[in-house]
């Protein structure tokens, strides 16, 4: 049956043009398919439906035979009310529109206003100023007729008529008058001025033309240029053109220096310093340093002239001037408590502060400086800074100690004086400040405060219970006895040494701790000793500077600025600098940069000058040392730079003559990659001390095999390391003699050699014992034996009285009445103390 058998197309009523259409497909398969082309149905109006909007619209809704079809009367109101609605939104635009207009109309009316009053005002600037000028060039030329003019001139006859005639032009208009002239060229000049203005409007604007030819340059003048253009007219106008006389400066010249700051201290533009240095035959730029010499013949080529300095000079800008009796004011008290390790310091601080400091630490001890302050209930603010007292941490508690005003010494009642209780004795008295001593733990049944107080005599600490001078308050700081009394102690004390700074001057304050943060970059804990520290000051610190960028007190709160006795964490360091280190502030950035590099090169000048004192013979015999000391290499990373400059001091102390610890490099914040490849390189294992190795290093350190330790106690550190250098220390080599014995004959035994028949006169002769051979009491062969018989058996052991056959390794020269003696050797490990 075909395709289009009793099939009919689908189409229109009107008629649609169809046609039959072959397709062809594979294997020789064609089809015929019927196509339809429908045509568009076009609506026509009928007449008389196309009339005016509102008149159809008014006509459909009076007249329903005239209104759209489906449409009901509701829906023909509310489409009329949208109608009218939308009328009167395109009335209120359109009176928005004029209003809006009206109100440019007026804004560039009253523009135009203004700027024809400023043009005006400087017209008549103008005119004053030519007319000025005009005044005085009439009096000049007078006065120069006048000196020309002889002394008795005769006297000028009157013009005739015939000559006022004769000056009258050839074309017989007379000459305009200067009047006229005048009027003339002020009706000339709005028209010129409105012309030059509009130029000079349109000159501040970049279109695209002049942008894609390079006109204006992309660029524009700035304001300052506009306000220094018009203050310049306004002195010309004002009669102030002449040149003003140049000012001749005192330059300070150093060493070397750069020759932009060279610029900046005479006082003009460094790009005429380059061309001159030019034209000297030097090639440099502005950011390139000269020699003084070269800067001496600058600054006398510009007219200033030349004060000479030395780079020590550059940290006399650092202010050292007295204080007024009448700017000092009262401060709050520094006391640094001190003593021994777990003897109750930083629990005593948390009773007195309400907090949990000991909480936070590692191990239970202090391994950081902390700085706090504290209102007692009187209202007096006391600043207390508390000390590790493991004994690592000497420095830090010297540290303490200088920057302190009193000393607490906190001594365990159950413990009484020990080692770092002395120590920090001593620190006190060095630093020459008064001491008051804190009896802990006196709530413990064990507590013995009198043996504490005897212990103390024997340090030169006489107690007040002693009849002596040094206060001394029984507390605890668990049950919280005594604190009060504590307290007046130090208010008492304070009161005494009438303690003042000037916190107007600018702040010098010392580096309690410095470290590293992740996030917020070097950070510096500084208390602050004279002056006031603002947010914003430059300031130079050690061989650091920078920029306070924000101030943290002891509670974690930002501060605008810190006075005199205030702890505050400061941030915006270039670098972190050492412990210890002081801060200033200073004026300028240039100030501050410039005593941080002479401080450097000045440090770096001093090691190498260290390295170099040295003869050729001292290097080396100190080589020829070094090659029998083993050396045990680390690197050493840690939180803070206090922490790391006492795990360094304490490597220092763990060796002997036989092996040593090296530091490769110690330094503050995490581990780096760079760290693990130092590592690899001289085969060190790396240390961190509270801080970890970042993903980068730990991946690199597992690739190169570096072995990583990480560490939070200062004391777990140090017994690895000491236990670690002691695996480099040789082994002790014991010798315990077991037997005698001597040769009675000796005998020739095919394939083995010499064999000495021997009697064992003493102890026990065995195969694995070491044997030396003696004659006339002289060593003459130390080894082992090769074979051991009794009879015709081999045997392990030979005891005394019994007779045996000996063959030495590798040794022949024996002979009878040789003494054989037997050892054996032990080996011990050894450890460092």
């Amino acid at each position: 049956m075909s395709d289009s058998d009793d099939k009919k197309t689908l189409g229109l009523r009107s008629g649609p043009r169809s046609g039959q259409v072959k397709q062809s497909f594979s294997h020789g398969r064609t089809k015929n398919v019927v196509v339809e082309t429908k045509r568009k149905r076009v609506v026509v109006p009928k007449p008389g439906a196309a009339k005016s909007g509102g008149s159809g619209a008014a006509g459909s809704a009076g007249n329903p035979s005239r209104r759209p079809a489906g449409i009901s009367d509701s829906e023909m109101e509310r489409r009329l009310k949208a109608l009218q609605a939308a009328k009167a939104r395109e009335a209120d635009d359109a009176q928005q529109r004029q209003d809006e207009e009206k109100r440019r109309e007026e804004d560039r009316q009253r523009r135009r206003d203004e700027a024809e009053a400023k043009e005006r005002e400087q017209r008549e600037i103008e005119e004053a100023a030519r007319r000025k000028a005009e005044e005085e060039e009439r009096k000049q030329r007078e006065a120069e007729e006048a000196r020309k003019r002889p002394a008795a001139p005769a006297a000028a006859p009157a013009p005739s008529p015939a000559d006022a005639q004769a000056a009258q032009p050839e074309s017989g208009k007379p000459a305009p008058r200067k009047t006229d002239r005048e009027r003339d060229a002020r009706d000339d000049r709005p028209a010129r001025n409105a012309k030059a203005k509009d130029d000079s409007r349109r000159s501040g604007k970049l279109t695209v033309s002049q942008a894609l030819t390079g006109g204006e340059g992309g660029r524009h003048r700035s304001m300052a240029a506009m306000k220094r253009k018009q203050e310049r007219m306004r002195q010309k106008a004002m009669g102030g053109a002449d040149a003003r006389e140049k000012v001749v400066r005192d330059v300070q010249v150093p060493e070397t220096i750069v020759v932009q700051e060279l610029a900046n201290r005479m006082a003009v533009r460094a790009a005429d310093v380059v061309k001159s240095l030019m034209q000297m035959g030097m090639m440099v730029t502005q950011n390139q340093p000269i020699d003084a010499d070269t800067a001496e013949l600058l600054v006398e080529e510009f007219g200033h002239k030349v004060v000479r300095v030395s780079d020590s000079d550059v940290e006399q800008v650092i202010d050292s001037v007295e204080d007024r009796p009448e700017d000092l004011k009262p401060r709050p008290p520094v006391i640094t408590i001190m003593g021994h390790v777990d003897h109750g310091k930083t629990s005593l601080l948390d009773a007195i502060r309400n907090a949990k400091v000991v909480a936070g630490e590692a191990g239970g001890i202090t391994q950081h400086i902390g700085a706090y302050q504290v209102k007692t209930d009187g209202g007096a603010l006391l600043t207390f800074l508390d000390t590790p007292g493991h004994a690592a941490f000497t420095s830090m508690r010297a540290r303490g100690a200088q920057v302190t005003d009193i000393v607490v010494l906190v001594v365990a009642a159950d413990d009484a004086v020990m080692p770092q209780t002395i120590e920090a004795i001593n620190h006190a008295k060095a630093a020459g400040v008064p001491m008051i001593v804190a009896i802990n733990k006196c709530d413990k049944p064990e507590a013995n405060p009198t043996k504490v107080r005897t212990d103390l005599l024997q340090h030169s600490v006489v107690v007040e219970a002693m009849s002596g001078e040094v206060q001394d308050v029984e507390v605890s700081a668990k049950s919280g006895q005594g604190l009060d009394e504590l307290l007046e102690a130090i208010a008492l004390q304070a009161e005494i040494l009438e303690l003042h700074a000037n916190p107007t001057r600018a702040a010098q304050g010392a580096v309690i701790e410095a470290q590293l943060d992740v996030g917020r970059g070097p950070v510096a804990t500084v208390l602050i000793q004279n002056g006031t520290l603002h947010q914003g000051d430059i300031f130079v610190v050690g061989e650091q500077w920078g920029k306070v960028r924000a101030l943290i007190n002891d509670k974690g709160e930002r501060v605008k600025e810190a006075g005199p006795s205030v702890p505050v964490e400061v941030l915006g360091l270039n670098g972190t600098p050492e412990a210890g280190d002081v801060l200033n502030v200073v004026d300028t950035e240039a100030q501050a940069r410039e005593i941080a590099e002479y401080r450097e090169q000045a440090a770096k000048n001093k090691r190498a000058a260290a390295g170099a004192a040295t003869t050729l013979d001292q290097l080396l015999a100190k080589a020829k040392e070094d090659k029998n000391v083993a050396e045990l290499p680390i690197l050493m990373k840690a939180d803070v730079q206090g922490s790391a400059e006492a795990i360094v001091q304490a490597m220092e102390k763990i060796g002997n003559d036989e092996v040593r610890v090296r530091i490769l490099h110690a330094g503050v914040g995490a581990i780096t990659e760079t760290d693990v490849g130092l590592a690899e390189a001289s085969g060190a294992p790396i240390v961190g001390f509270n801080v970890r190795a970042n993903a980068p290093a730990r991946s690199a350190a597992n690739q190169k095999g570096v072995e990583i330790r990480y560490y939070s106690v200062i004391y777990d550190l140090v017994d690895d390391i000491k236990a670690a250098a002691s695996g480099l220390l040789s082994a002790e080599i014991r010798e315990t003699f077991i037997g005698y014995a001597k040769i009675k004959e000796v005998f020739k035994v095919s394939h083995v050699g010499k064999v000495a028949g021997c009697l064992v006169t003493e102890g026990v002769a065995r195969r694995s014992a070491g044997v030396r051979l003696l004659r006339d009491d002289v060593v003459i062969h130390e080894g082992t034996l090769k074979t051991l018989k009794r009879f015709k058996d081999e045997v392990a052991e030979v005891q005394s009285g019994q007779e045996c056959g000996m063959a030495f390794e590798n040794y022949d020269d024996i002979r009878p009445g040789d003494v054989i003696e037997i050892f054996e050797r032990q080996e011990i490990e050894r450890t460092l103390d």
